[in-house]
């Protein structure tokens, strides 16, 4: 048990009093073969990347859409790959079965249900950060919340239910998924660091 330096939970007033931040870097949508592979090499020698999905909602009940996005972040990078549009490459698949590159997300098992309905794989280097934190004493398991209780700054989630099909993501749908994938990135690399 790693001693606790963070706060085990934060209500709903608490989270807003926090500074909103977003992802500052560069962000790169993979929707074509053309751009995949040239993209895709960015993430070769790393050791861990954040990891999230998006899917456009469905508001019938029980019906549930494809996933249509997957992102993986790092550093000042992320990368949104349109699965909607480019399936998941052979390439992908391994990364995603790599046991050597840590993938860092929130509800990992969820994301990893719904992209073997895309393609079947067998998922390999996956932390689940609400895992992780209970190491720290911390309850909450929002990202929302584990961003401010970590990394002292909240998220927004408001394009969250927007149209991830849409046949051009807007800049703000692509600063959320973005923001996503590396506030995971980077909430793993501070528990692991404060170990």
């Amino acid at each position: 048990m790693t001693e606790n330096k963070y706060l085990s939970d934060i209500t709903a007033d608490e989270l807003n009093n926090y500074k909103t931040g977003s992802f500052p870097g560069n962000i790169l949508t993979v929707d074509s073969s053309e751009n995949f592979h040239y993209y895709l090499s960015l993430l070769q020698n790393r050791k861990f990347l954040g990891f999230d999905t998006e899917t456009k909602p469905s508001f019938r009940k029980g019906k549930r859409n494809k996933v249509s996005l997957l992102q993986l972040a790092f550093d000042n990078t992320a990368l949104l790959f349109r699965i909607n549009k480019i399936g998941l490459p052979a390439e992908l698949l391994k990364i995603l079965s790599d046991p050597n590159i840590i993938k860092a997300g929130v509800a990992v098992q969820e994301d990893l249900r719904i992209l073997r309905k895309v393609a079947e794989f067998q998922p390999a280097g996956f932390v689940d950060l609400q895992n992780i934190a209970k190491e720290f004493g911390i309850e909450s398991k929002s990202l929302k919340k584990l961003s401010a209780i970590v990394l002292g700054f909240r998220i927004s989630k408001r394009q969250q239910i927007t149209n991830w099909n849409a046949q051009v993501l807007s800049e703000a749908q692509k600063i959320y998924a973005a923001t996503d994938a590396w506030v995971c990135y980077e909430i793993y690399k501070k528990l692991k660091e404060t170990e």
